[in-house]
């Protein structure tokens, strides 16, 4: 199954909208999300990506989609309005609940989150909420056609440059942008116990702090609000996406889980098989071991992305962390005062010749040097013996065993509840 996957679905007025979904790595989601973009953006805007990977990252299936009239949908933009972005919203809650599972979190993005607070309230399925830099009121966005908003009134609709690019824009929406009732709406989600995220970049030049503020203040509890220091209105920097896919992911769970104990122990796997998935954005792979989320990808030097520690440095990585639970273990059980055990390691390839306790004599083979530094109140016999022990860690252990990787062809995934992608 395909880590992402397009699909579409048909809104109100029989339109046709393009989604993309967002599959964890191991293909169980320990809940599902809906997004929603920013105004005239997009699904396909990169911090849409990069925010929907992280939340994939921690389990959360989720479902972009471009709004009518936009990207790949089908209909006329200048015939929509802030209320047919809702109806759009409901229609995309509606088609995960058929093909897969109804969404427990509805995220939007800019007017993308005004849509989002107002839907929510009356999709039942919905126990969370976030907003990324949203307005408090749609009519915000009226800030954008305030020079053509007198040839709007006068002729019905004009040409609009909105970040560059031209949108026809319609008297019909102006009209609809002021009569939406927001305040209802975001006082409701504390009522029916939804709880509420405010994401918002203190500089944000687009949409003012200020209208955070007054979602804050409107809402009910439960609610959070984290800063997106740094970052601007459409988090252009991919690193500011991933920070706030990262953080929805992990408030949400929170409240998307309805039985935590049980969700903990669904999700300890240790133990299990480990999942590893790749897909088509250069060597990003996607890891679930343990029931954790691992990202691994190489340097951008070797055409990589950077986005995780390289194969070698998880190999690395597993050896170091064995050896230092190796001696935390065995310290702990002798009772000797072992504060700290830092490993470092680094992996080279040598020629064989110049190996003087090496099996072989020939080609190249690996070296890896692992330093070790103890901290605590510990004799010298004491540290001598840690470090005999460091040898015996199982991982150390089975570098140095024969080792037989069994490969064989998989078919295509087929269990039930998953569509095809």
């Amino acid at each position: 199954m395909k880590r992402l996957s397009t699909h579409s679905f048909e809104n109100a007025d029989g339109h046709a909208l393009s989604a993309i979904l967002h599959r964890p790595v191991d293909d169980e989601p320990v809940a599902w999300a809906l997004f929603a973009h920013c105004f005239t953006c997009g699904k396909d805007l990169r911090s849409a990506r990069e925010l929907c990977n992280s939340l994939a990252g921690k389990g959360i299936a989720t479902l972009r989609f471009d709004f009518t009239g936009l990207g790949a949908s089908e209909g006329e933009f200048a015939s929509t309005g802030f209320s047919s972005q809702v109806s759009d919203l409901h229609a995309a809650a509606r088609f995960m609940a058929e093909t897969w599972q109804a969404p427990q979190l509805v995220i939007g993005h800019s007017l993308g989150g005004a849509a989002v607070l107002r839907a929510a309230p009356e999709i039942e399925s919905v126990r969370a909420v976030v907003t990324i830099g949203a307005p408090s009121d749609p009519a915000h966005v009226g800030h954008l056609f305030a020079n053509d908003e007198a040839e709007i009134r006068a002729t019905g609709e004009a040409i609009v440059s909105i970040a560059g690019r031209p949108f026809p824009v319609r008297a019909a929406f102006l009209d609809d942008i002021a009569e939406v009732p927001m305040q209802g709406a975001i006082e409701s989600l504390g009522r029916q116990k939804k709880a509420l995220l405010v994401l918002h970049a203190p500089l944000d030049d687009v949409v003012g702090i200020d209208h955070a503020r007054r979602i804050f203040q409107l809402a009910r509890h439960p609610k959070s609000f984290i800063s997106l220091d740094g970052a601007d209105h459409l988090l252009s920097r991919a690193v500011d996406a991933r920070y706030a896919g990262s953080v929805i992911a992990t408030w949400a769970l929170r409240y998307l889980v309805a039985d935590p104990e049980h969700s903990r122990d669904r999700l300890d796997t240790r133990g299990a098989e480990v999942v590893v998935r790749t897909g088509a954005d250069h060597f990003r792979t996607d890891i679930r071991a343990g029931g954790h989320a691992v990202l691994a990808d190489e340097p951008q030097a070797l055409g990589g992305t950077d986005l995780g520690p390289s194969p070698y440095d998880l190999l690395l990585a597993a050896l170091g962390a064995c050896t230092s639970i190796t001696l935390r273990m065995y310290a702990d059980r002798k009772k000797w005062p072992l504060d700290e055990a830092f490993v470092r390691l680094t992996h080279r390839k040598i020629h064989a010749r110049d190996c003087d306790d090496c099996e072989s004599d020939k080609g190249r083979v690996d070296v890896i040097d692992r330093r070790i530094e103890l901290t605590g109140q510990l004799t010298d016999e004491q540290r001598t013996r840690l470090l005999q022990i460091a040898d015996r860690c199982p991982v150390h252990k089975t570098l140095h065993n024969e080792i037989k990787v069994l490969t064989k062809a998989e078919p295509a995934s087929s269990r039930v509840g998953r569509h095809p992608g």
